[in-house]
């Protein structure tokens, strides 16, 4: 299969974009590059206060994607495919969503002394599920300070996404039922992603054919 040579997997948490880029890179034999949250020591933190520890999760997130940009421009060039986790621009969006007025202000001031040039994926895989099914997968997969996030804080987030990609034209975008489809856990759902992937060259896309074949 002629694949993408960068894909970055996104959506809101708990839809399984990290489960999806890991099945994704083994099948494709390539470089994988995980956001790695669990490495930000102030997000247990801002599950409990969200307001009070806002900005400096937000602040580690930006340093740590500029370590991550390097990477990204660095990576293997013998590697035919690079699959990602996450789409650097989503910082901005979570920033947007937390940030109050003047914390703003330094967060952009900050952005503008640091060199951010990351590449732009050659596809994004946008998987989409209801708050409902974001709940519960969050729940099961049984993460401490997850499970004492604020639903409106996730219902937001996910119309914060949505709002994004609906404008995204940055490059070809997959938009993915995540609800109907389990390209995780179902080896036909994930093979029938898999081959759309490959086909994939231009302009948006949206993918639910077990929707369709149920109507």
């Amino acid at each position: 299969m002629a694949a993408s040579r960068y894909i970055a997997v996104e959506g809101p948490i708990g839809v399984g974009k990290t489960s999806l880029a890991r099945r994704l890179a083994a099948s494709l034999n390539g470089e994988l590059l995980l956001e790695e949250p669990e490495s930000n020591p102030f997000l247990p933190r801002f599950y409990q206060d969200p307001r009070g520890a806002a900005l400096p999760v937000q602040l580690f997130f930006l340093f740590q994607r500029i370590a991550q940009i390097e990477r990204l421009n660095q990576a293997d060039i013998f590697s035919d495919t690079r699959v990602s986790d996450y789409l650097i621009d989503k910082d901005r969006l979570f920033a947007e969503l937390t940030l109050d007025r003047e914390e703003m202000l330094l967060y952009d001031r900050i952005c503008a002394t640091v060199q951010i040039s990351p590449p732009s994926p050659d596809l994004v895989v946008y998987l989409q599920a209801p708050v409902d099914v974001l709940m519960e997968r969050i729940s099961r997969r049984g993460i401490g300070y997850e499970q004492r996030m604020d639903r409106r804080y996730l219902e937001r987030l996910a119309e914060a996404y949505a709002r994004y990609f609906h404008a995204y034209a940055q490059g070809p975008l997959l938009i993915v039922n995540a609800a109907v489809l389990d390209p995780v856990h179902n080896e036909d759902h994930y093979e029938m992603l898999l081959a759309e992937i490959g086909r994939i060259r231009s302009g948006r896309h949206f993918f639910n054919p077990i929707a369709s074949a149920l109507t």
